[in-house]
């Protein structure tokens, strides 16, 4: 893919990001706050959409900015011999459709059936491994790698159970 195509996928789908976030933000703002029965102000339903709609408004202007910055304007606009379409990317495919597969074991397959921790940690150590296995790799290298990827999956499995049970006051499954 061209930079200019690259800037105007950037630019596009920061766009849209921006628009669903907007959305969600408004959404978890609009949310009962159960004030009137002394619900803790942590534990508010919208908090945490809310929160998540925020991050991805702040990604996706980063990911606008990228995109003009880096290359500027002259490179977002469609010059008439590409015809405004980019060629098909099957790696892009291949990990789109593989973190996509991922996340259905995860939520279908692991949520409920195993305790929460142990399924986050499994994910997220997963996910890591899949996306960052390099072919080329020396064996100690995927080791430092495989081992990242756990350390990772336990702090993330820790963190948000944590965050949840505790400040959010949520039982998980």
């Amino acid at each position: 893919m061209s930079d200019r195509q690259s800037a105007r996928a950037d630019l596009v789908t920061g766009a849209a990001l921006f628009a669903l976030s907007v959305g969600i933000t408004y959404g978890a703002w609009s949310m009962d706050r159960l004030e009137a029965r002394n619900i803790h102000p942590l534990s508010a339903p919208g908090l945490l959409p809310g929160i998540l709609g925020l991050a991805l408004a702040l990604c996706s202007v980063l990911l606008i900015v990228k995109a003009l910055r880096g290359r500027g304007m002259a490179a977002i606009q469609v010059a008439p011999d590409e015809g405004g379409i980019a060629p098909a990317n099957p790696g892009a495919s291949f990990r789109l459709v593989s973190a996509a597969l991922i996340c259905l074991v995860y939520s279908l397959g692991l949520i409920g059936r195993i305790p929460y921790w142990l399924a986050t940690a499994l994910f997220v150590t997963f996910f890591v491994a899949f996306f960052e296995w390099e072919s080329g790799a020396t064996p100690r290298q995927r080791a430092v790698n495989l081992a990242w990827a756990l350390f990772l999956g336990l702090a993330a499995a820790f963190a948000v159970s944590y965050v949840f049970r505790e400040l959010f006051l949520v039982r998980l499954p």
